[in-house]
């Protein structure tokens, strides 16, 4: 039966969701607070990646990044100050690296990350648009060897437990592999099956998609609060008055906590800060995107520009750019390519990831609140398990037998 949607958060997962459901014949409306597709999925580095199946709490993850923010020109801080959300997540965090947990939280991520790469095949072929995707896979690339080995343990890891490898390349194998890299490197691991796009063109072509489709979009509407009825939502109040729905889908990403719902289950997501810049391609461009695992840089060749991105900064909400912030992101590029930055820098950006800290989502009905549904906590895979978050979140309220279990995702588990 047809029911009418209310998606608030017309992100990457917002819109997944929207388009999922109005695909099932539903009545579907997004709301976003400020302008579509302007929040965390305008300017990432747009990978789309089964490869990244271990969460960031690994063993001796701790010991390694407490190492890096002594470096100067460390790409991880953490702002000093009195948060007890803060520390109590970090604390979390830092009880969860150990195997049996890794384990665990790579189970969850690796389903809806390999479900989702399907799906965007299924996309582009069947609704007829191409956001520069591109199916080259992704390479890692190191300077050192004890980088190398570190990498060839977690991919051992990967490649055994949840069949994710890779194909080293040492030395230079790397460079015949990807010219644009400087030669002296140790080597990298070469991801065939990942894949990237544009994500600011993903955004603006979906868009035209789900509206095609019947998906009506409302930007610059700030949700403020459910209005309830015998426990269940029945409107959503905004900033340009009620609407009325008869499921609700919680798209908010790390704005979510700041909501300050009664959902009956915790939000544990702190966000976390990260940085592109966008520009003209390099006269010696790398073929492959590439992620630069030592300094925390990940570079992205599209067919219509070039994009440096990275860094995680817990910082609060603030959003300021932070310019030194950003000159980490060229100093490291330059160590491992031929030309790292080009002219003219068509945007420099900085938006916030939604991270939980074992690395999951949040997919599910609201205990307290049956009919709204969390689509939240993405941390940084959002685009990669977009289209597995909208499916399942489709197959959810409509009582489906859901593609993979949903269990992994409960709101219900914190």
């Amino acid at each position: 039966m047809s029911k009418k949607i209310l998606v608030i958060g017309g992100g990457v997962v917002g819109t997944a969701c929207a388009y999922y459901l109005a695909r099932r014949g539903h009545t579907v409306k997004i709301i976003e607070r400020k302008a579509f597709g302007s929040g965390c999925s305008h300017a990432n580095c747009g990978y789309v990646s089964p490869s990244h199946v271990l969460p960031l709490a690994t063993p001796g993850a701790i010991s390694t990044t407490l190492r890096a923010m002594l470096r100067k020109n460390s790409p991880f801080y953490i702002k000093p100050r009195f948060s007890w959300a803060l520390w109590s997540w970090l604390f979390k965090f830092a009880r969860r690296c150990n195997e049996k947990a890794m384990l665990e939280s790579a189970a969850g991520i690796t389903a809806l990350l390999n479900s989702s790469r399907e799906m965007y095949d299924t996309l582009f072929e069947e609704e007829g648009f191409d956001p520069e995707w591109q199916t080259r896979g992704l390479v890692f690339a190191f300077m050192t060897s004890a980088g190398m080995e570190h990498h060839a343990e977690a991919e051992k890891c990967s490649r055994e437990r949840f069949g994710i490898g890779a194909n080293r390349l040492d030395g230079e194998a790397l460079n015949q592999l990807e010219p644009a890299l400087l030669p002296g490197l140790a080597g990298g691991f070469h991801y065939e099956m990942d894949a990237h796009l544009r994500s600011d063109k993903l955004m603006s072509d979906w868009r035209n998609v789900i509206t095609r489709h019947g998906v009506e979009v409302i930007e610059n509407c700030g949700f403020e609060s459910f209005v309830r009825q015998n426990g269940h939502a029945t409107a959503a109040q905004t900033s340009q008055g009620e609407i009325e729905a008869d499921t609700f889908v919680l798209a908010t990403g790390a704005w979510t906590p700041q909501l300050k719902l009664d959902l009956g289950c915790k939000i544990p997501i702190q966000p976390g800060k990260g940085y592109s810049m966008t520009m003209a391609k390099p006269n010696r461009c790398p073929k492959y995107p590439m992620m630069f695992e030592e300094h925390r840089v990940a570079v992205t060749p599209m067919q219509s520009g070039y994009r440096l991105g990275s860094i995680m900064e817990f910082a609060g909400y603030n959003d300021t750019l932070d310019v030194r912030r950003m000159k980490i992101l060229t100093e490291s590029a330059k160590l491992y390519l031929h030309e790292p930055t080009a002219e003219p820098v068509m945007e420099r950006w900085t938006g916030w990831r939604p991270m939980t800290y074992d690395s999951r989502p949040l997919i599910g009905p609201a205990p307290a609140v049956p009919n709204v549904y969390l689509a939240a906590g993405h941390n940084m895979l959002g685009l990669s398990m977009a289209t597995g978050t909208g499916t399942l979140i489709a197959e959810m309220i409509e009582g489906r037998e859901p593609h993979v279990s949903p269990e992994a995702y409960s709101p219900a588990r914190f």
